[in-house]
């Protein structure tokens, strides 16, 4: 029972924290639509760093497998580095997605009252058709966002599991048994990463229609 209403503390505590941060934005200028841009922006954004950061992931879980003499230990630590930074490139992108759907949210709420403020029906039925258009676009958006937000928790997984056999087994077979798995995780990896592609360029697509709405 504590434990619940700690968590619904401090939702309310966020909210309000949100509510407060939008209404000091207005008062300098900056409103919600703005806001939703640039947050969509900073995903995007985030998305194409943690492309990037996959990519470096599986080269250097390639450079593990095609192993040949050395010391495989160096070879263990960059990949238990490169496995952390996609870790964490990862919840990068999960935050900025959250943030997206904050403000989304707070937007289209405001945008839903203030229909009834309006005297003149005719500008209130071309205002009501921008917000359902708005609406669909966020709505494609945030699907395809979350198609690839999706994709990367199982990547992380499967490289975590080879990150942690490759520690426990400093040894040619152990190379040997992750050579078995690189095909999947690189299949895994592209497809994540062509999912961030599309949900890249579907960022610019709603970029570009909210500054010119």
């Amino acid at each position: 029972m504590l434990n619940r209403i700690l968590l619904l503390s401090w939702v309310l505590l966020l909210a309000g924290c949100q509510s407060a941060y939008y209404s000091a934005m207005e008062q300098v200028g900056v409103h919600k639509r703005e806001i939703l841009v640039d947050r969509v922006e900073s995903a995007r954004d985030a998305q194409g760093e943690a492309q990037e950061q996959f990519k470096d992931a599986l080269e250097q879980y390639r450079a593990v497998v095609q192993f040949d003499g050395g010391k495989l230990e160096t070879l263990y630590d960059r990949l238990q580095a490169e496995y952390d930074d996609s870790a964490e490139a990862a919840e990068n992108v999960s935050e900025r997605i959250d943030g997206v759907e904050q403000v989304a949210e707070a937007l289209f709420e405001e945008w839903e009252e203030e229909l009834g403020q309006y005297q003149s029906a005719s500008l209130r039925a071309q205002s009501a058709k921008q917000l359902k258009d708005t609406k669909k676009r966020y709505t494609s958006l945030v699907r395809v966002m979350k198609r690839a937000e999706q994709r990367m928790q199982p990547v992380l997984s499967a490289l975590n599991d080879n990150v942690l056999y490759l520690k426990h087994n400093l040894n040619a077979r152990a190379v040997g048994a992750l050579k078995g798995e690189f095909a999947d995780i690189q299949q895994n990896i592209d497809r994540l990463i062509n999912e961030m592609q599309h949900s890249i360029q579907e960022s610019d697509t709603f970029i570009r229609a909210m500054k010119t709405q």
